[in-house]
């Protein structure tokens, strides 16, 4: 298989919504971490998708290279276990997926900056611990902590993918508390989207 939809959201946008969406339209998806139940590829298991997408850019060119079993990818950054990958924020990646899956759609999964940065600080300890522990792009190590700080990361990284993928139709931007949101990524991907709905809550019951 080859990459059709690459999603380069945030996490906490709606990314395992659009996962299962995806699944229910019949497309294999790769979401944060590959699943035994997903692929008979032992070697893959357990594996971040972040990391996959890094060691095939680095040892083929091709950051699809050992997601052969996928079509979409739903979320690829990880924040956890000693990892601080966002292959969302890497231009050389972005453009490798482009030169290698040229039929490729990509889309950016947003929400109100302030409810996703809520959203951020109120899921296990991703807004107070791992974000201002680490070096993420756009947010180095100390940083992260406070509500403006997060928002301003936020603001960074939809403003650097516009213009990325200024005028560009295969690049579609989204918002996950958009009623349209269904029937935009339907027309977009031009497949019929069989469910939309809410996975993957919080406490404060907003989506993931």
């Amino acid at each position: 298989m080859s990459l059709r939809v690459v999603n380069l959201g945030l996490p906490k946008t709606g990314t395992t919504t659009l996962a299962r969406a995806l699944r229910r339209s019949g497309m294999p998806v790769a979401d944060h971490r590959i699943r035994a139940k997903q692929t008979d590829k032992t070697e893959l298991h357990g594996a971040f998708v972040a990391d996959l997408l890094y060691r095939g850019f680095y040892e083929t060119g091709d950051p699809g290279a050992y997601l052969t079993d996928f079509e979409a990818i739903s979320e690829m950054s990880v924040l956890r276990e000693g990892r601080s990958l966002w292959p969302q924020m890497d231009f050389a990646l972005i453009d490798a997926i482009r030169t290698h899956h040229p039929d490729v759609k990509f889309m950016a999964s947003n929400r109100d900056p302030f409810a996703l940065s809520q959203s951020m600080l109120a899921w296990s300890d991703l807004g107070t611990a791992r974000l201002p522990g680490a070096n993420v792009p756009g947010l180095p190590e100390g940083y992260g902590e406070t509500s403006a700080e997060r928002i301003r990361w936020i603001n960074g990284h939809y403003a650097h993918l516009r213009a990325l993928f200024a005028g560009d139709d295969s690049f579609l931007e989204y918002d996950v508390a958009d009623p349209a949101a269904r029937d935009l990524i339907s027309g977009f991907l031009e497949i019929p989207i069989q469910w939309w709905g809410k996975t993957n809550v919080n406490k404060l019951n907003e989506v993931a």
